[in-house]
């Protein structure tokens, strides 16, 4: 589903990902663990499209096309989702609105019709139960006054109303109390887990994988994919820190 291939990458002149391979399945969920600095959020960043990231080598496919040649709402319509470490805020625009903006500008990319304003708020309302989000708050302004519990369950729902068929999670564990954690980690669950989906989820910790079961486990350390296993390898990183795996 999705396929890099000897991935390089610069920000700013400085050399940051050095030729990650890695492949996940329609189905998976990769988690991909490494202390800071290691490139994990400028992987996410590569394969979201965003500016001052440049690509200086390797490709990565999603679903057989070439990713890296698409703009960043061509990759969105295309079904990949970027879920960031620090949301952003946007004052003035209401998450209501943001998302059936977002949605129906990814429906009409598609070929498909827009949904009606009454059609848009049964689903927002729907998904955001299952975030256990009072609709009062997606009619705030996005991510403004919110929590960082609060950011990443709003994250979520916007997740499962814009129904990616990838999703690349950076840090979503961040700033999450155990209920919220707990919350978030049932959302991926209800949204991403499915045969024709798939999941590469950044983070440090065990914690969020008690939730969300990975498939596979990475680690990323100077920018190079140092160790891959089972989800065991997830707890002997818990149990004996990254430099015991990266050395």
């Amino acid at each position: 589903m999705l396929q890099i291939e000897h991935l390089s990458a610069t920000v700013g002149g400085k050399t940051i990902l050095k030729g990650i391979t890695l492949a996940v399945n329609a189905g998976e969920i990769h988690a991909i663990m490494g202390p800071n600095g290691a490139g994990k959020s400028t992987l996410g960043y590569v394969l979201g499209g965003r500016p001052g990231y440049e690509v200086t080598g390797g490709s990565v496919s999603f679903d057989g096309q070439d990713l890296l040649s698409k703009e960043p709402h061509a990759r969105a319509a295309a079904g990949l989702f970027l879920g960031f470490q620090y949301p952003v805020e946007i004052p003035g625009v209401s998450n209501v609105q943001f998302l059936r903006e977002a949605l129906n500008a990814q429906r009409r990319a598609r070929g498909e019709e827009p949904l009606s304003g009454g059609e848009f708020l049964r689903l927002a309302r729907e998904k955001a139960a299952l975030l256990r989000m009072d609709m009062e708050m997606l009619k705030r302004p996005v991510n403004v006054g919110f929590s960082g519990g609060e950011k990443k369950r709003a994250e979520m729902v916007q997740m499962g109303i814009l129904d990616p068929r990838f999703a690349v999670l950076d840090e979503t564990d961040s700033g999450l109390d155990i209920d919220a954690l707990r919350i978030v980690g049932e959302g991926i669950n209800a949204i991403m887990r499915k045969p024709d989906k798939g999941v590469l989820l950044i983070t440090h910790y065990q914690r969020l994988l008690d939730y969300v079961k990975p498939d596979r486990v990475h680690v990323l350390a100077h920018g190079r994919i140092v160790k891959s296993g089972g989800p065991e390898l997830a707890l002997l990183l818990e149990e004996q820190g990254y430099e015991a795996v990266a050395a």
